[in-house]
């Protein structure tokens, strides 16, 4: 039987058991019809909640259609549009310049190939996961989001502060099958349970026996 301080590749089966047992439903936060939408709203989801995205982006979507209504915009327009979100402008400009290389380089469709999303503005790793699994539902990495990277570190899974490196490890712990699925369960249960300043050890479904982390409540 592993204990918190059993290695993480003895963990790692046991925590993804209880994880799945608590969020067997767990999805993208965002809401999205297409790969453009997703690629947008996860743009605007940094720094930002999923819920005030989600709260936008209903407007934002019925008035640019695709990647050319994007690059055509007035970005003083769409900063307008947009203006809700943290660092609005910057993201702005990004969306513009990303959907401008979409059509120069994609025929204005999104890529469904991580060295082909990375070289869009705006788009970085965790932004190109996010579209690959939840747009094209193929595992080429994790997200790893300020949730994961605070869960990674809490449960001994790593012991990286930056975002690729935390990502590489999680890859050589999780099987690739579970990549996708690891992350949103993650993420939920750093919103719900393992949040920043007050985890709610007494309610984990990981539980004393798996976290080196946890505190009696």
């Amino acid at each position: 039987m592993p204990t918190a301080t059993t290695p993480a590749t003895k963990r790692i089966g046991p925590i993804l058991a209880a994880l799945e047992r608590a969020y067997p439903t767990a999805t993208c936060a965002l809401h999205f019809r297409t790969p453009l939408e997703l690629l947008v709203a996860t743009i605007l989801s940094a720094q930002c909640t999923d819920a005030l995205v989600n709260h936008v982006t209903p407007g934002l979507f019925q008035k640019y259609r695709s990647a050319k209504d994007y690059a055509a915009a007035d970005v003083a327009q769409l900063e307008r549009d947009i203006a809700r979100i943290n660092f609005y402008r910057n993201k702005a400009k990004h969306i513009t310049l990303a959907c401008q290389a979409l059509i120069e380089r994609f025929g204005g469709q999104v890529p469904d190939r991580m060295e082909a999303l990375l070289t869009l503005p705006g788009v970085a790793r965790k932004t190109a996961n996010v579209v690959l699994g939840n747009a094209f539902h193929k595992a080429e990495g994790i997200v790893v989001d300020t949730h994961v990277m605070r869960l990674s570190q809490r449960l001994g899974l790593t012991t990286q502060s930056d975002r690729d490196k935390i990502e590489r490890d999680l890859i050589a712990l999780v099987p690739r099958t579970e990549w996708i699925r690891f992350g949103h369960q993650m993420i939920i249960h750093g919103r719900q349970i393992c949040t920043a300043k007050a985890p709610r050890c007494g309610m984990c479904p990981i539980g004393s026996s798996l976290c080196p982390s946890y505190r009696a409540p």
